[in-house]
């Protein structure tokens, strides 16, 4: 708490009204006897504490603004979306989130390829057009990566975080009934029965279930999305473009030792 009380007065009350929250979310899920909330709380507390650990650990300064969408990107993921279904209850939550973590993936991307660039062992001159590309690729990577834990905890935990879509449109060649290699489509599909072996009983889908496929390619194009924002939006000097500048980190160093990236 006294390292949050030394940051700016904004980060610190997000930081406190969003830990009250947290903690108060805990407090009722240890009642309602749901353990696996409790520690998604628990996960949230911990990963509040992300922004001024880099800070502690590193010479990187986060900006104010960045800090603060870190916790409340945060707190709308595990807290409102896992733990209070915003997943689930408003249709675009997830791809708001998405846009959004392409948006701050980007500021990252560019932040690295300028720290390495302010050390002498690796300062090269690098157009904006490269830096750009190399922080859209950067983000692009990381929203890759998400998708892959997604998928591996559904596959190893019995998870569902690539939400299942319910769809009315196949083309498969699996379908085509002289097994060759033209697909065939099915479309208006009423619905489709599941049985699982052994049981006289099934459930009925009003379409058919696409098992996390659209969820993943959605996910990675509105990250496309968030990066291409933020790319359009940056300028090659960034201290002098602010509203890209409150995104990015900085590299804390004298001043007598700063090079810019345009140098």
């Amino acid at each position: 708490m006294k390292q949050i009380k030394k940051r700016t007065p904004i980060y610190f009350r997000v930081h406190l009204i969003l830990g009250i929250i947290v903690i108060a979310t805990m407090v009722r899920q240890f009642f309602l006897e749901n353990l696996e909330g409790v520690l998604m709380c628990l996960l949230t507390l911990l990963l509040f504490m992300i922004p001024q650990t880099i800070e502690k650990r590193s010479s990187i300064i986060l900006p104010t603004t960045l800090e603060v969408i870190i916790l409340l990107f945060i707190f709308s993921a595990e807290i409102l979306g896992e733990i209070h279904n915003f997943y689930g209850t408003f249709k675009y939550w997830d791809l708001i989130l998405h846009v959004l973590n392409g948006f701050l993936a980007t500021a990252i991307g560019f932040s690295l390829i300028d720290i390495l660039n302010r050390e002498d062992r690796f300062y090269i001159k690098m157009s904006p057009v490269f830096v750009t590309l190399f922080a859209f690729c950067f983000s692009m990577t990381i929203g890759v990566l998400w998708e892959f834990f997604e998928f591996g905890v559904d596959v190893f935990f019995n998870m569902d975080m690539q939400k299942d879509t319910i769809i009315h449109k196949i083309v498969s060649v699996k379908l085509n009934p002289e097994h060759v290699n033209n697909p065939v489509i099915w479309d208006h599909i009423k619905s489709v029965k599941v049985m699982m072996a052994g049981s006289h009983h099934y459930h009925e889908i009003n379409g058919y279930l696409d098992i996390g496929l659209l969820d993943t390619m959605k996910d990675l194009m509105v990250n496309f999305v968030g990066a291409v924002i933020f790319g359009i939006l940056y300028l090659k000097n960034r201290d002098k473009y602010h509203f890209a500048g409150r995104f990015i980190p900085k590299f804390n160093e004298p001043e007598e030792k700063h090079r810019k990236i345009d140098e």
